[in-house]
């Protein structure tokens, strides 16, 4: 299948495009969750921490809790890494010749898209029990209320943002596999029936007997000699 469309990506060697590479669906997923995950990383690590005005210590909005501020900083920031290095690896797929190696990269993409709509459900879950805890006390100047809701928020939607890649990938999985299974293989009962002569699609030509059509050994089907 080298060479065909397989796994949602045309024939290999196809030169780069990026008017229609940025309009593929899971392209515009990247660059969603490449900016999800910008948001919450710079929301956390900018306005995050706070302190009280008599005290200099900072300790994360998160009902003083660090290991939030640092799982959501963790995670953004692993997370841009990710988008980008997928992003690079949507750029070079068309230009991958083998089918096994096509294969593992889209497995790679399901595997990896999966984890990460899990860990951001996580991820959310304990953000938003954490935020839920704290005491209007810890920070009586309101700061970084609206950086605390908004790394909530879209920790939610990366989750779906993530599950829809998931989906994505999996469909790509998919056509690659029916691909695999229908487009190359053939039947090897009808190569058995077809024989050694094959002339034209559905039509076959069988090998003469050993006797010739009249008896004679070495005549072949069909053939009189000519008397002069």
């Amino acid at each position: 299948m080298d060479g065909l469309q397989a796994y949602g990506a045309g024939k290999a060697g196809g030169a780069f495009d990026p008017v229609t590479f940025f309009q593929q669906p899971h392209a515009i997923l990247r660059i969603i969750n490449w900016l999800f995950s910008v948001v919450i990383f710079g929301c956390i690590a900018n306005e995050g921490y706070i302190n009280r005005p008599t005290e200099e210590q900072e300790y994360c909005i998160f009902n003083q809790n660090a290991n939030a501020c640092n799982y959501a900083v963790f995670m953004g920031c692993v997370c841009f890494l990710c988008c980008s290095g997928l992003l690079a690896l949507d750029v070079r797929f068309p230009q991958i010749s083998g089918v096994k190696d096509r294969k593992k990269a889209v497995l790679a993409d399901l595997g990896v898209s999966a984890f990460w709509a899990f860990m951001w459900f996580v991820g959310f879950c304990f953000l938003a029990n954490q935020w839920q805890a704290s005491k209007p006390e810890d920070n009586p100047l309101k700061e970084g209320g609206d950086a605390a809701r908004a790394a909530i928020t879209f920790s939610f939607f990366s989750i779906f943002s993530w599950g829809a890649q998931s989906f994505l990938a999996f469909q790509r999985y998919k056509l690659g596999a029916d691909t695999a299974i229908f487009g190359d293989y053939a039947d090897p009962g009808q190569e058995a029936d077809q024989g050694p002569y094959s002339a034209f699609p559905g039509e076959t030509v069988e090998s003469p007997p050993a006797g010739g059509v009249d008896g004679t050994a070495g005549s072949p089907v069909g053939y009189q000699r000519q008397e002069y």
